[in-house]
């Protein structure tokens, strides 16, 4: 019986990550590394409204992020500045990033 109710959550945890994909492939997101997608998802989930910066410190303590190495945090961050997905934020400091809504057409 326990062993049933295992199988049917496993179940649910494919259904639910084979939508997730699809989803992601839908915007463009596969096309990103699980360490760029977080990185991006992160920065996602603490920007106020399109086109406010956040803080790559913000970003940098977000739980999606935390468990990266410091090195890999500034290449994944060069890397969506290079694709797109994240832009600095004009007239601001430095290490201050807008997400763009729009990623870049496949």
């Amino acid at each position: 019986m326990n062993e049933g109710r295992g199988l049917d959550r496993l179940k649910s945890i494919y259904e639910l990550r084979d939508m997730l994909f699809q989803m992601e492939r839908d915007i463009g997101l596969d096309r990103l590394s699980p360490v760029e997608r977080d990185v991006f998802l992160a920065a996602h989930a603490l920007t106020a409204s399109p086109g406010t910066p956040v803080q790559s410190e913000q970003i940098r303590s977000h739980r999606l992020v935390q468990g990266i190495a410091q090195a890999t945090y500034h290449r994944t961050l060069k890397s969506l500045l290079d694709m797109g997905f994240l832009k600095r934020a004009g007239g601001s400091r430095a290490k201050h990033y807008v997400v763009s809504f729009d990623p870049p057409a496949r």
